[in-house]
């Protein structure tokens, strides 16, 4: 594996001349190429990365500034449109399309100097837990290859974990960048929902997909989204970003309330998950931060809730793909409708295909009303319930996942055992509040604390999340 310095460091070396950007590619590059067992990268952007490292090295040898994150290369989930490499967002009804333009976040990032050398493996649309169900290929554990990496956003954590490059980016619907953080043992950030633009992002489900980094260090994260944060034209749902920079991390532990959520303390989470969580809190005591036991007493219904919301945006959001525009479109195809079903039929995997019919489902005439509008009342009762709770607490925290990595194809074949392993992040998700994901100190695989805030706090939950990691 590769080690690679702190992002800020990087950057201060491509700015000064003591580093070469191009030097940095071609180590990301070497590392993606030694790291190929790992089955964590779809394809290199090798051309257009060097073409963006020589203009960056030429620029700084001019005198001239080349951005915060200068030279710096990045790895992006392959459900972002990105120049240079097909985007398939990990399906096969995607094969052959080449991005017209690129998403809102690589603009931002490659605005500040970044240059994105791969696109990483993930489960096809973003469907999984464990990049099982990716229509490419399996992505294996960094610290076990017998084990998943997590889902959906699995490549891009065992990308960083590797060593491929400094930083990735993944998306989280329900826990997509959280879960692999804490299976791989790297950091993943989801911010508040809005705050980094979905433009140029290929839909899951649209009212909880958010865009983060997934990184070594809260640090790093940090830097990551502060390059991303803020409003876009060409996302309505994006929201203002903070007038405080998110890479001020100044914060004092001491007098911080934080609520333990019971529900994720209890039966169901693996003994050594829990000592985990637990050894932690001890440490943390010694800080001065107050430890409370917190209940939601609708968060056991947030799984059921999300697996109804979400599939039903879903189905809708995968309706475009009918082998018409662009995409996968059935060759053999005689007429209009044999196009449709044949090409949706062929392109589209088994879990893509159970959410549209689940999605189509709830949403159809005569159960609209039982499911998918009782799920929305239970998403109603959670937001309200962590609003009460932040009213008393500065951060909940909890497990990240009740488990560590899994087996591959331990949960494959049963859909929802697999749904289980999301049961911790969801509900942040559906309240639209950031989350973090920090590894702890452990001898074994590795195991993620969650660290949750109010919505647009996430200045403040940087700034703990940073805290608590250099004191464990």
């Amino acid at each position: 594996m590769v080690n690679w310095d702190p992002i800020e460091k990087i950057v201060a070396g491509v700015s000064s001349g003591e580093l070469k950007a191009m030097d940095l590619v071609e180590r990301a590059l070497k590392a993606i190429d030694s790291g190929r067992e790992f089955n964590a990268i779809i394809a290199k952007i090798d051309d257009r990365a060097r073409r963006r490292a020589n203009n960056i090295d030429k620029e700084v040898s001019k005198g001239k500034y080349a951005g915060r994150l200068a030279g710096v290369p990045f790895i992006a989930k392959d459900n972002f449109l990105v120049i240079g490499a097909e985007t398939t967002a990990g399906s096969n009804i995607l094969r052959g399309f080449n991005a017209p333009y690129q998403a809102t976040a690589i603009e931002k990032l490659e605005s500040e100097g970044a240059i994105c050398v791969a696109k990483a493996n993930l489960d096809a649309f973003a469907h999984g837990s464990s990049t099982e169900n990716s229509d490419f290929m399996i992505t294996k554990n960094p610290h076990d290859k017998t084990k998943v990496p997590g889902g959906s956003s699995g490549g891009s954590a065992a990308s960083v974990v590797l060593g491929m490059a400094p930083f990735a980016l993944g998306t989280d619907t329900g826990g997509s960048i959280r879960l692999p953080a804490s299976f791989t043992g790297s950091v993943g950030y989801k911010p508040t929902y809005g705050l980094v633009s979905r433009s140029g992002v290929v839909a899951m489900a649209s009212s909880t997909d958010v865009i983060g980094p997934i990184t070594n260090s809260v640090e790093d994260a940090a830097l990551v989204l502060e390059c991303m944060a803020g409003r876009d034209n060409l996302d309505g749902t994006t929201i203002d970003r903070s007038k405080k920079q998110y890479t001020d991390l100044s914060i004092d532990l001491n007098g911080k309330k934080v609520g333990v959520v019971s529900e994720y303390m209890g039966t169901g989470v693996e003994p050594d998950v829990k000592n985990a969580i637990l050894s932690s809190i001890e440490k943390l005591k010694k800080t001065g931060v107050k430890f409370q036991e917190v209940s939601l007493p609708s968060l056991p219904l947030a799984l059921a809730s999300y697996y109804i919301i979400m599939p039903a945006e879903v189905s809708s959001n995968l309706s475009r793909y009918d082998g018409q525009r662009y995409g996968f479109s059935h060759p053999k195809a005689k007429n209009l409708e044999d196009s449709y079903n044949w090409s949706r039929s062929e392109g589209f995997g088994r879990e893509a295909k159970r959410r549209i019919m689940i999605g189509t489902y709830v949403l159809s005439s005569g159960y609209y009303d039982d499911y998918y509008k009782k799920a929305q009342k239970v998403r109603t009762k959670l937001i309200n319930e962590f609003s009460e709770a932040f009213n008393s607490f500065d951060f909940l925290i909890g497990p990240t996942a009740p488990t560590t990595a899994f087996p591959i194809g331990h949960k494959a074949a049963d859909p929802l055992e697999m749904y289980l392993a999301d049961i911790m992040t969801v509900a942040a998700n559906l309240t639209g509040i950031p989350s973090i994901s920090i590894p702890l100190p452990v001898s074994g695989l590795p195991i993620g604390m969650q660290i949750m805030t109010k919505q647009k706090n996430d200045v403040q939950l940087l700034a703990f999340a940073s805290k608590v990691e250099k004191e464990l």
